[in-house]
């Protein structure tokens, strides 16, 4: 009996965070959270192909940015990717699909089919999306590019659409005959009617050579710029980063638009799995378990006379009396209250806010590092204070400071310290001060978290008041 042919996923976790803000930042965006159960988005992407025939390890492409968090994430999964590749900007989904057929053909895998999938979709049914992968399979094998439709269950405006041709491609799906960008409810309404309409889920499978001989002649200069960007990479730790300036040569164009829209070669293969892209905050209360009065509460969350609404807290009590139709989501430094028919409207506030130069839209008070992370306390005009939590093991950088000096004090943990080359060792309650300009490195030598507690001092606190030296995960910037 013939082995299966060998599946790559190709996980794309690209994403800026606008769309469920303010749970979702652009330094921490939806598919980095547990939105729908206890793993985030992309280790459910990933932990959903179990059991796929022929599955092999992912290749990921994601922001320069986030590749620490994406790392973590997989490694908390028992999960080894093939290849992390870092693009230095965004450019849609077009030049993350090229460069990862690239790097699969570089690698002598032209055998494989590369499974593209997006790092922040929900799949209520697993089993079944198994499924329309396998049945998929023929048709990418025999040099289709297999786009799968996801059956709609309801005139969805937010979503693209696929209509699917009559006749057989030969493999047992329909050649795509046209897409259709989002459309109002008036055509939502009459696609259901006709039928052969499908959700475009964004989801692709096919051989990474019949893509790459499709984009050449497609979308060339997307090519053009994929490959050089890929020649001239250099790795770092683990993973790949692409080269900077030809990257950026590289349009800003989707993988549909650029080849799915313009090729023979799609087809459309049906996929009933309970598919959403969870796009807004509505999007989630439909997907989430719901109680009896058709209401999603997270968190500490205290209800009376509530329905049908999403009521979200991350640190401080939430008590909501008499409300309908509504979202609610509390962070530490904001709170969204919405009407859930109003929440695709957080894009444009979210564009709002950072054209304000609004913090909250790139970062939580906590920040994630490699060695951990930490969060902002209390901040004045000269000072802010910081709690921040270092794993066993690891530890920041050596670096110094031209404008602020900070003083720490450990609360848990043991902690190393170095100061202009001299090392002392800390356990709770004690203290060090670092002085403006000296060079300087905290360490958790300890098998429990390090927590410490940090006060900084000076005319400027910024992140980018940072030279360092050495780096344990080959940074010389956050």
């Amino acid at each position: 009996m013939a082995s299966p042919p060998a599946v790559i996923p190709v996980v794309l976790c690209g994403g800026v965070g606008a769309r469920l803000w303010p749970l979702s930042r652009s330094a921490y965006p939806k598919q980095f959270l547990p939105l729908v159960g206890r793993h985030t988005m992309l280790q459910q992407t990933v932990l959903r192909l179990a059991g796929l025939p022929g599955l092999q390890p992912p290749l990921l492409v994601c922001n320069d940015a986030h590749r620490f968090i994406a790392a973590e994430q997989m490694g908390a999964i028992n999960v080894e990717p093939t290849a992390i590749l870092l693009e230095p900007v965004g450019r849609n989904t077009a030049p993350a699909v090229a460069v990862a057929s690239l790097q699969t053909m570089a690698a002598g895998r032209e055998d494989a089919l590369l499974l593209v999938l997006a790092a922040d979709h929900a799949v209520a049914d697993a089993d079944a999306f198994r499924a329309a992968v396998g049945l998929a399979v023929p048709a990418a094998l025999g040099g289709r590019l297999v786009t799968f439709g996801v059956t709609p269950t309801a005139p969805e405006t937010g979503y693209g659409y696929i209509e699917a041709d009559s006749r057989s491609d030969g493999f047992g799906l329909h050649p795509v005959r046209r897409f259709v960008e989002k459309p109002s409810r008036e055509r939502a309404e009459a696609f259901l009617s006709q039928g052969g309409f499908r959700w475009n889920s964004g989801i692709f499978l096919f051989r990474a050579e019949v893509m790459v001989e499709e984009l050449g002649r497609c979308a060339p200069g997307v090519l053009q710029a994929a490959r050089a960007s890929l020649q001239q990479a250099r790795t770092d730790l683990d993973f790949l980063r692409l080269e900077p300036e030809a990257f950026r040569r590289c349009p800003t164009v989707s993988i549909d638009v650029a080849v799915m829209e313009q090729t023979r070669l799609g087809s459309v293969a049906p996929m009933t799995a309970g598919w959403s892209d969870v796009g807004n905050w509505s999007a989630l209360w439909r997907e989430g378990e719901q109680d009896e009065q058709a209401n999603i509460l997270c968190g500490r969350v205290l209800h009376e006379d509530v329905r049908n609404c999403y009521l979200r807290s991350e640190h401080r009590l939430v008590v909501a009396l008499g409300l309908e139709n509504l979202v609610v989501v509390e962070t530490n430094d904001a709170v969204l209250v919405a009407r859930r028919d109003r929440t695709q409207a957080v894009k444009q506030v979210v564009a709002r806010l950072q054209a304000a130069g609004a913090r909250e839209t790139q970062a939580h008070q906590r920040t994630h590092r490699p060695w951990g992370h930490y969060d902002t306390a209390v901040e004045g005009e000269r000072w802010q204070v910081k709690k921040i939590h270092v794993k066993p093991g690891c530890a920041l950088s050596l670096q110094m400071h031209h404008h602020r000096a900070e003083h720490w004090v450990v609360v848990q943990g043991t902690a190393r310290v170095e100061r202009d080359g001299d090392t002392l060792l800390l356990s709770e309650n004690q203290s060090a001060y670092i002085p403006l300009g000296c060079r300087h490195r905290l360490s958790n030598p300890g098998r429990i978290p390090l927590e410490i507690i940090e006060v900084q001092s000076g005319p400027y606190l910024g992140e980018d008041d940072i030279v360092r030296f050495e780096d344990h995960y080959g940074r010389t910037s956050d």
